[in-house]
């Protein structure tokens, strides 16, 4: 499995050849672009947008542009995500977590799901050369089945994909209900990458994942005293050093039989 570093710091992306997760809109607000030394793939942004709005903002249109101005001057990436739409209760109904406010979309998850698989074949039609990537929603085993196949009769066959994502499960992945969706999921011969990982998740079922993401490590620093010598920031929230120690102990403290697959 691999395990990418999720990060807003577009600039890393020419300081180290460790995996990395971005945003597209961190790469489209850019004058000049960095190129990229290792692996990255590349985010949507759809938490956000649908956080904040209630729904997608940018066009098909415009999110295929940006990917292709990314591919040409950051470099090919893994895969980008699509424009998804995820099923988790705030995204759909809306309410506040902490400080954060959520818009609500006020749909359905099957219409949720419905408009993800239909954002995936748009752009998918648009762009095939782009590595954009299905994504699987919902909120239960049963309904990641129905999204699943959804994409069967749209005939999209998931186990061709080299990638499929597994969204929607950020809060639930050290969970049991977590585990029995991507069990569930795995047992189909999808290659899935977990948005969202932490380490009890990965310890959990990282065995099954292809690949998985986390910016856990800017939350941990966050709450901690900056590294020795790191004098001119009060934490390391956005310090690339810290990230790297961090993915470095997540990878050693995961069952020994997990570290070489984990280890790209």
């Amino acid at each position: 499995m691999r395990f990418y570093l999720t990060t807003h710091k577009r600039h890393w992306v020419k300081l180290t050849d460790v995996p990395l997760f971005l945003k597209s809109e961190h790469f489209a607000v850019a004058r000049t672009l960095p190129v990229a030394i290792g692996r990255y793939a590349v985010d949507s942004g759809g938490f956000s947008e649908l956080q904040k709005h209630g729904r997608w903002t940018r066009t098909p249109r415009q999110y295929v542009d940006d990917l292709r101005r990314i591919w040409e001057h950051v470099g090919p990436y893994d895969w980008a995500a699509g424009q998804d739409w995820m099923c988790e209760d705030l995204i759909i109904h809306g309410g506040k977590a902490g400080p954060n406010t959520f818009a609500g979309t006020g749909l359905s998850v099957v219409e949720h799901q419905r408009r993800t698989v239909a954002n995936f074949l748009e752009l998918r039609s648009m762009a095939p050369d782009l590595r954009i990537i299905p994504t699987l929603q919902g909120s239960t085993v049963q309904e990641y089945e129905h999204c699943r196949e959804l994409y069967e009769r749209a005939g999209v066959d998931l186990r061709r994909e080299p990638t499929v994502g597994l969204g929607s499960v950020c809060r639930l992945q050290s969970t049991a209900k977590g585990a029995a969706i991507v069990t569930a999921m795995a047992a189909h011969g999808l290659k899935l990458h977990g948005f969202g990982f932490k380490t009890l998740g990965l310890a959990r079922v990282g065995h099954l994942l292809t690949s998985a993401d986390s910016l856990a490590w800017s939350t941990h620093a966050r709450h901690r005293p900056p590294l020795p010598g790191h004098t001119t920031h009060k934490n390391c929230a956005n310090c690339l050093p810290y990230a790297l120690q961090w993915r470095t102990r997540v990878l050693n403290a995961l069952p020994p039989w997990q570290q070489p697959e984990l280890a790209a």
